[in-house]
């Protein structure tokens, strides 16, 4: 197997006063071009992991590293989507990705970033509405714009928390299709944190099962093993996604909470593939 292009070893993270630390011994990698969700329980540290990965917290221990360097602080290489679109409402589609672009390239000339910035556009569908502001737009086109700015960087890793959470069902795939396309070509690294189980099936080559707070941990890595080419509506066609998708219900539902306090490991998770997947 090749050097793990990002590689988390022993993280953890206690806030000052609290009895015990949110998460400890966190330790995964994640190869160059894979796509890799993290799905647990509200309070267990997802989170907060991604803002450690984006350079927007520090951990209490532990380190992360990527492409063979500490990540220690916030950095171009590493775009964020979050679950609200944080545009700048006074500026257009356009501007907001523009804005972000010349951060990362403050000498291409004005022609350059309004050709890259269309092109970025253009990928999610909204080449129609660049010069419209976001308060001409449907929250589904929002995170679209989100996600062209963060794709507009080209980043070497996406990190994406629960980016679709707030978005009805029908503009949530919509953008899942989207999302799993522009994946396919650019060939980019992701993370992302999710709550719904259908979507990391969905989307993800690994699914990181975590364990409640305190003391949380990452109790298990299962690898999908359906096709790479799937998509939302073959999906629950395939004889491999319902054992795959009780198995991951079966944790949250059942495992998850009998991980939790005091009982963090010292080795680390064990990784699975989807059929085979079993309690740690």
């Amino acid at each position: 197997m090749s050097i793990e292009f990002l590689k988390i070893e022993g993280l953890g993270k206690a806030y000052p006063g609290a009895p015990e630390p949110v998460f400890e011994g966190v330790n995964f990698g994640i190869q160059r071009g894979e796509f890799v969700c993290i799905i647990g329980h509200s309070g267990c540290g997802k989170t907060t992991i991604l803002n450690t990965l984006a350079g927007l917290e520090h951990s209490s221990e532990g380190h992360v590293f990527m492409d063979g360097r500490e990540v220690t602080a916030p950095g171009l290489e590493r775009g964020v989507v979050f679950q609200g679109h944080a545009l700048m409402p006074w500026l257009t589609v356009g501007q907001n990705i523009a804005f972000a672009v010349r951060s990362k390239w403050p000498d291409k000339a004005k022609a350059e970033v309004r050709s890259h910035v269309e092109k970025y556009v253009r990928l999610v569908g909204l080449g129609a509405a660049i010069d419209k502001l976001p308060s001409q737009l449907s929250g589904g086109m929002k995170q679209r714009v989100g996600i062209a700015r963060a794709f507009a960087i080209e980043p070497k890793m996406l990190l994406l928390d629960e980016p679709f959470g707030a978005l009805d069902a029908l503009t949530r795939g919509t953008i899942q299709d989207e999302l799993l396309r522009i994946c396919g070509e650019t060939k980019q690294t992701v993370f992302m944190i999710t709550h719904d189980v259908d979507e990391a099936i969905l989307l993800a080559d690994k699914i990181l099962l975590m364990g409640n707070g305190p003391r949380a941990r990452i109790a298990e890595i299962v690898v999908n093993t359906l096709p790479r080419d799937r998509t939302r509506a073959g999906l629950h066609h395939d004889p491999q996604f319902y054992p795959l998708r009780n198995h991951l219900v079966d944790f949250l539902v059942t495992r998850a909470k009998d991980l939790s306090h005091g009982r963090a490991p010292t080795h680390p998770p064990e990784v699975r593939p989807g059929l085979l997947a079993a309690a740690v």
